[in-house]
């Protein structure tokens, strides 16, 4: 049996804690800024809160009730499970803080909420890597993980899983990315201006 292929999902949450390390960052230091710049990161915060809801909510639905199918009693999934109920209220916790921040706030509270956000996801990719990739690849077949993967697709944002793929993909996961056919390239290649502008207003 050929092995899953965990490049996508190693990005993703790569990408989740990178950007969430750089705003922890940002928001620590930052005074005084311009009206354009609060709305952009406030609007930087929804959209990254969105996709790590979105992410939970997929494993929840279709990755977990595939690994409990696949490894049976090999997997327990229980206290991740609960990580991802914890989660919600610190997302909702950021989303309300951006908003304030936007509409003229001090960034001290914002600073805080992504803060814990930062904290418990960095603990839970770490703990969901460690026990339950290798149950993946051991027990789950390729073919399955591509067709759950294709689904999880379908609910997200395609273009900003992109613009992450193309800022923490390695060299070698962009080429195996590569390989997947020119429209990605193609895309990936359109969409890497205006993030890259967007970046700069965020974190100067």
């Amino acid at each position: 049996m050929t092995t899953p292929d965990l490049t996508g999902i190693r990005i993703i949450h790569r990408a989740m804690r990178g950007d969430l390390h750089r705003l922890v960052a940002l928001t620590e230091r930052l005074a005084a800024t311009t009206p354009t710049r609060a709305r952009a990161i406030a609007h930087f915060v929804g959209r990254i809160t969105h996709t790590i809801h979105q992410h939970h909510t997929r494993e929840d639905e279709i990755v977990w009730p595939l690994i409990e199918r696949s490894a049976g009693a090999a997997a327990d999934l229980s206290d991740l499970t609960e990580d991802h109920s914890l989660l919600d209220p610190l997302l909702n916790e950021a989303d309300a803080a951006a908003a304030a921040f936007a509409a003229g706030g001090d960034a001290k509270p914002l600073h805080l909420a992504l803060k814990r956000l930062s904290e418990l996801l960095d603990e839970h990719i770490e703990e969901e890597e460690r026990r339950i990739f290798p149950v993946v690849l051991q027990y789950v077949t390729e073919k399955d993980w591509a067709d759950a993967e294709t689904r999880i697709r379908k609910g997200g944002d395609i273009r900003f899983d992109l613009c992450w793929i193309g800022q923490y993909a390695t060299p070698e996961e962009m080429a195996r990315i590569r390989r997947m056919g020119p429209v990605v390239v193609l895309m990936l290649a359109l969409l890497r201006p205006g993030h890259r502008r967007r970046q700069r207003l965020i974190f100067g």
